[in-house]
């Protein structure tokens, strides 16, 4: 045939139980690993430190053995001293060094970006990815506006409050206000 064979597809049972087989094959090689570098510290430190003999020492000897484990922890402590301050050091140095970097970098040039014109579920299952299952029309959440609600809401002129205070006072003053809100001349 001219076309090349396809992969058969795994089903998700047996995707799943080779998941299970993975999962349990790396915990098994994570207890392993585990053990091996608690073997690995025990035998190290048995090389290193050799047992501590107390029994049948008179007082002066474990004085001079006191005193001997004393020079022994000193000399570590200087030696883990000066691994801290070489290590703060670097990390200093290598702090600078980043910012030198980013000196020597310079201003960053953002290119001109373009606008593109995406609908709102494109947007969603590029950001969601396949979860994104719910269409969104935005324009059906939008309210209609008739254009008689505009002209309704259209603010009215407000004059001087002052003039003709006594005129507008009374009941006369109100049939002018209705008259003069009924006719566009004003009278």
């Amino acid at each position: 045939s001219p076309f090349p064979q396809r992969k058969s597809k795994i089903t998700a049972s047996r995707k799943l139980l080779l998941k299970s087989l993975m999962l349990a094959k790396a915990k098994e090689e994570w207890d392993q690993e585990i053990v091996d570098k608690q073997a690995e510290k025990e035998r190290y430190l048995s090389e290193r430190i050799t047992p501590l003999r107390t029994s049948g020492l008179s007082l002066s000897q474990l004085q001079d053995l006191c005193r001997e484990l004393h020079e022994k922890v000193e000399i570590v402590d200087e030696e883990r001293y000066d691994i801290e301050a070489k290590c703060n050091h670097n990390t200093r140095e290598i702090k600078d060094l980043k910012i030198k970097v980013l000196d020597l970098r310079g201003k960053f040039k953002r290119p001109p970006l373009r606008r593109v014109r995406v609908s709102a579920d494109a947007m969603l299952r590029a950001l969601l990815g396949s979860k994104h299952k719910v269409s969104m029309d935005l324009r059906a959440n939008l309210k209609s506006v008739k254009k008689e609600d505009t002209e309704k809401e259209r603010p009215v002129e407000v004059g001087d409050w002052r003039k003709n205070v006594e005129a507008m006072s009374g009941m006369e003053g109100r049939k002018k206000m209705f008259d003069a809100a009924k006719s566009p001349t004003g009278q």
